[in-house]
């Protein structure tokens, strides 16, 4: 059976709080403590912050299905960045975030990454954005495959907080 994407609705703040808590540490560099790992789940990726999220008229997210069960999502954010690093590297406007790509590891290379990629594209593009920008760990090296592959082109960098330790990520934009 294909993957089915859709947009998410409130009803799924919990599956998406356990795809997030199960993927983000995936995301994170070797030396990331698992302490940290947890902290940031606890503060960002809960089912009460995925509720405020799937709430927020700036927001869109995006929930990949396979066989009725959830594997992967994706969240836009619209607007400016409100990062003085990412509002200097950017060059496309009006531009959208690119926020969480993320898939159940069980999935990956199936194809789930793509067709969320291709949804989260859409609708950025039908609510007029010309740019999408992302931010990805620079250690990610899976991430940031996929990301070139899609036509993300790295055009700056910006600093990324987990537990007390600020990461380093590479910003990437690509055109609409």
């Amino acid at each position: 059976m294909p993957v089915v994407i859709r947009p998410a609705v409130s009803a799924d703040a919990a599956a998406l709080a356990a795809v997030a808590a199960a993927t983000f540490p995936l995301a994170c560099p070797p030396h990331t403590s698992d302490e940290a790992k947890a902290d940031f789940i606890a503060k960002n990726l809960t089912e009460i912050s995925f509720a405020g999220y799937l709430a927020d008229a700036e927001r869109a997210l995006f929930l990949a299905e396979l066989n009725g069960q959830p594997v992967g999502y994706t969240m836009l954010v619209f607007g400016e960045p409100h990062d003085g690093d990412v509002a200097a590297a950017i060059t496309l406007r009006p531009t959208v975030e690119l926020s969480k790509v993320y898939v159940l590891p069980g999935h990956h290379g199936a194809g789930v990454s793509s067709a969320l990629m291709d949804a989260s594209l859409d609708e950025a593009r039908a609510r007029g954005a010309i740019g999408v920008w992302l931010g990805v760990n620079e250690e990610n090296a899976r991430a940031n495959r996929f990301y070139e592959k899609t036509g993300f082109a790295r055009v700056g960098t910006k600093k990324f907080l987990v537990g007390e330790r600020w990461e380093d990520d590479f910003v990437r934009e690509r055109s609409l």
